[in-house]
């Protein structure tokens, strides 16, 4: 998919601070977007690329290296969120509670998160941890986008393969298709769809209509 005439740039892209829960968050003055995934979905390589600044999210051969909040403001004006990575079997089931607690905390109480990014891998099959993920977002009537990711990995004919596989399932389950971009961190595929997405976004947030700010 394609969005036109809204040509965002990014001009600025600053680390903020991370946060261990939602409360410890910088206050909601400014609109929100996060991004999350299953672990090695090629999240930091994809936010580098939307803010183009090649080491601003840490990327890392190890899967699950994100286990705070991350905020980074970008243009001055919204905030960019990395959030930690899900799905990865080798961290204890006490961290995995934790780490699901702190973002259903955030999901629900962050009233400035304006929406949420969700990453697939485009090369593997639909994964139950994704599918109940969004499955959440679309009981709880909270807005998401989802991203298919390392486009780049496949042939043309082997992503239509994947995407409609993808598209059959999510079918079952929702009455149309959740919004989605196809991405390439490598070739910028989709980068600025994503930040059109944003561009449209940002003007429906009203901080007057936010109880507290601090």
């Amino acid at each position: 998919m394609t969005l036109a005439n809204y040509p965002m740039k990014v001009n600025s892209a600053i680390f903020v601070k991370s946060s261990a829960d939602y409360a410890q968050c910088p206050p909601m003055d400014k609109p929100e977007y996060a991004f999350i995934g299953r672990s090695n979905v090629g999240k930091s390589s994809l936010i580098n690329a939307i803010t183009n600044h090649s080491k601003l999210a840490k990327t890392s051969s190890t899967p699950g290296k994100t286990q705070l909040i991350n905020h980074f403001l970008i243009n001055d004006n919204w905030y960019l969120v990395d959030l930690p990575g899900y799905g990865f079997a080798k961290i204890s089931k006490e961290i995995r509670q934790k780490w699901e607690v702190m973002l259903s905390q955030y999901l629900f109480k962050r009233l400035n998160l304006i929406n949420t990014f969700i990453l697939v891998d485009s090369r593997i099959e639909p994964q139950k941890s994704d599918l109940e993920l969004m499955s959440k977002y679309g009981a709880s009537e909270l807005p998401f986008t989802l991203i298919f990711t390392k486009s780049d990995k496949l042939t043309t004919n082997k992503l239509e393969k994947n995407l409609t596989i993808y598209k059959n399932i999510l079918l079952k389950q929702w009455e149309s298709l959740p919004e989605y971009i196809i991405t390439s961190s490598e070739s910028k595929r989709g980068i600025q769809d994503v930040l059109n997405i944003i561009e449209q976004s940002n003007p429906l947030f009203d901080p007057r209509l936010i109880p507290y700010t601090d």
